[in-house]
């Protein structure tokens, strides 16, 4: 069993809420010039290209039962979902208001385990998540008279990757996490490959395969690096230090979105938007800190 070191811990939780939001930026530069398909085609075939030579170096196990499989799919599936949809809301919207929205994600997964999973939650967590929702809601406001239709997309990343941290959740300790990735980045690359090809073929939009040269070349790179890195980070974070210690940390991805917007974009939050962003962090960080204190304090509390 890996020691607990939660300041390494944190160090890694740490660089994944900058290089995260970091690649959040690369595919918005990119997003005006190069089509959609090709972004997460590349995105994926880059996680596949990096993690699978590293699982035959590693012998890390990676056969999985047919359940595993099916689930893995699905969690696929949302992957796939959830990318493609945020990286078309950073083609309308300021990096920072996009990234915000999208954390409205613990809010939701707190409802789905209440009405989905039959969990426990008590008034106070039901009052925090309308709390964080009247933030969101504060966020999308200018975004929507601005944009319009496209500030709502963010709300559906959240939603998506609600579903996908579920599935996660019934496979996490059945797999390796390493191998996990891999195979999802080969299963994800398969299923893309041949549909892009189609639409390429077909002339549709968003699925151009022009051959990228230049800093293009370069930025959709850093796309699959970066994402690939990011989330090999989390996962390794949660080996040395617990959920409940990393969790509030990830709200840092906002701040880090704020300065790589102002430093690419000259994009900064209006007022409005800033105060939304500041309540979603609050009722956030009021959950996580809750959730860690009824963890402490066992199961017979009454949840809250």
């Amino acid at each position: 069993m890996t020691q607990d070191r939660p300041v390494f811990g944190i160090v890694l939780m740490l660089g994944f809420c900058v290089l995260a939001p970091l690649g959040d930026g690369m595919a918005k530069l990119l997003g005006e010039t190069t089509a959609l398909g090709l972004l997460v085609l590349v995105r994926f075939g880059i996680q596949a290209v990096i993690l699978i030579p590293l699982i035959a170096a590693t012998a890390r196990p990676w056969r999985m039962t047919p359940r595993l499989v099916r689930l893995i799919a699905i969690r696929t599936a949302l992957h796939i979902v959830g990318i493609a949809t945020m990286f078309t809301a950073l083609r309308y919207m300021p990096l920072a208001d996009t990234v915000a929205i999208a954390f409205v994600m613990p809010f939701i997964m707190l409802l789905l385990g209440k009405y989905v999973l039959g969990e426990q939650v008590g008034p106070r967590r039901l009052a925090a998540c309308v709390v964080g929702f009247v933030g969101t809601l504060l966020v999308i406001q200018p975004s929507f008279a601005e944009v319009g239709a496209p500030a709502l997309l963010p709300l559906i990343v959240a939603v998506v990757f609600s579903l996908f941290m579920l599935v996660t959740r019934q496979i996490a300790k059945e797999t390796d996490p390493i191998s996990l990735q891999a195979v999802s980045g080969a299963m994800a690359t398969a299923f893309l490959l041949p549909i892009i090809l189609l639409g390429s073929w077909a002339n549709l939009p968003g699925f151009s395969l022009s051959m990228p040269s230049g800093d293009t070349f370069w930025l959709l790179l850093g796309i699959g690096v970066l994402g690939t890195v990011a989330h090999l980070l989390m996962t390794w974070s949660l080996r040395y230090a617990p959920s409940a210690t990393l969790a509030p940390m990830q709200y840092l991805e906002i701040p880090v979105a704020t300065l790589i917007g102002w430093l690419i974009f000259h994009d900064l939050p209006n007022g409005l938007a800033a105060l939304g962003i500041g309540i979603t962090i609050a009722a956030g960080l009021y959950v996580i800190l809750h959730e860690r204190a009824n963890a402490r304090s066992g199961p017979t509390e009454t949840p809250a």
